[in-house]
């Protein structure tokens, strides 16, 4: 067994939300542990993406492998002309490069090496926490900051019964014909007009698709939330379905995408002496399935706090830096907002595939600043609830009565 010189921070995992909270740790002059079960340059299996202006004001939107003007969503039922016609966004979106965007992001993390680990056992000891894994080695430092996702088992939080999830399965390939137009990118295709009756009855989903050049396409079948989740194997079905209603036919594939994760997933114990990030601090955004924005947004604040707090004098124990770090990564106002969110999502579970086209296309209705604003959890707390006031007296009837009482099957 060997035990490790006691670092500042102790940080668990390898991927996005591990990258950019080490990386500003290390800026802030830190002295970091990694952990992980595999190293940080493995390359992620899921593609990100992100309305272009967030990267913009951060100053990085170069990350961007793809990026796309012309971005459209439909929200018709698909009969006719009128049932096809785009809800046009003109606001620009993106893919990050993904091999850039994690290169960047090590490059930040300095030489920090990644301790290749499984995590059995974490305990504090009062001025310093211990991390025990089933290799025997043992880590300790003032501060661990789990970021290894929500699947962590090392952070608590409440139970509220089941959780949602979104659930997608996608296809990068070369098709008989283009699946969306030339240079364009579908937030959302919701018609359903390749469905039978009886299956529009069925939990919701909608083609997420983008056109990458070259002949080469992105085409994904999403649920937005639904618990259970709808499974891959009927997101696939969907996808074949859907794109033989229109003729298009898959000749090639050259990436497959399978995700799923939850959407509402509780807010942490937030009095506990462990730390998280990401997806274990339930960060992915519940209205939109988004996270990346919000991690590169809020580590910078999280990170600078905690060395500010390190070096107080007198040291504060392990526990009371937690809970410094819980409340900077949780103030009272991302609290509401969060729970706002939550309602929203619960009451959107439980519309139908009509009632739910209604919604979003009254929702692209608001003033671009507000929905954009609302994607990314940018509003303030008072904006918000403005916000979701307005697009409740802007809603048809339908979606207004779902809104204040859900639909009950």
């Amino acid at each position: 067994m060997t035990l490790t010189k006691c670092a500042d921070v102790l940080v668990m995992g390898a991927g996005p939300a591990a990258l950019c909270i080490v990386a500003e740790l290390v800026e802030q002059g830190l002295q970091v542990t990694a952990l992980a079960s595999h190293l940080p340059d493995k390359e992620w299996p899921n593609t990100y993406g992100i309305w272009a202006e967030e990267l913009e004001t951060l100053g990085i939107a170069s990350l961007l492998g793809h990026r796309w003007d012309k971005t459209v969503s439909y929200f018709g039922d698909g009969i006719g002309a009128e049932g096809s016609v785009p809800t046009e966004h003109q606001f620009d979106y993106g893919l990050f490069d993904q091999a850039a965007f994690q290169k960047e992001l090590l490059r930040r993390c300095g030489d920090l090496k990644w301790s290749v680990e499984t995590a059995l056992k974490i305990s504090v000891l009062g001025s310093q926490t211990e991390v025990l894994c089933c290799s025997g080695n043992t880590y300790r430092a003032r501060l661990v900051i789990d970021a290894s996702g929500h699947r962590s088992r090392f952070v608590r939080r409440p139970d509220h019964g089941p959780v949602a999830e979104q659930a997608a399965y996608g296809v990068v390939g070369r098709f008989s014909s283009p699946p969306v137009e030339s240079s364009q990118f579908v937030l959302m295709d919701f018609r359903p007009d390749h469905l039978t009756l009886k299956e529009r009855e069925e939990p919701p989903s909608f083609l997420y698709a983008m056109d990458f050049g070259e002949g080469v396409f992105f085409v994904e079948e999403t649920s937005l939330a639904c618990s259970p989740p709808l499974s891959s194997k009927i997101l696939r079905e969907r996808l074949h379905k859907r794109l033989e209603h229109r003729g298009v036919e898959i000749k090639e594939i050259l990436h497959e995408e399978n995700c799923l994760f939850p959407m509402n997933l509780p807010l942490p114990d937030r009095s506990q002496s462990v730390l998280a990030f990401g997806g274990a601090a339930s960060m992915v955004h519940p209205a939109s399935g988004y996270m990346v924005g919000a991690l590169l947004r809020r580590a910078p604040t999280l990170a600078k706090q905690l060395a500010l707090e390190l070096a107080a004098d007198p040291p504060l124990d392990s526990q009371a830096l937690a809970q410094k770090g819980w409340n900077v990564l949780w103030t009272s106002e991302l609290i509401q907002r969060h729970r706002l969110y939550q309602f929203g999502l619960r009451r959107l579970m439980s519309f139908d595939e009509a009632r739910l086209r209604s919604f979003f296309a009254t929702f692209f209705c608001l003033p671009r600043e507000d929905w954009s604003g609302f994607l990314a959890n940018t509003l303030p707390l008072s904006r918000l609830i403005a916000v979701m006031l307005r697009l409740f007296w802007m809603s048809p009837w339908q979606v207004r009565v779902g809104m204040l009482f859900g639909v009950s099957d």
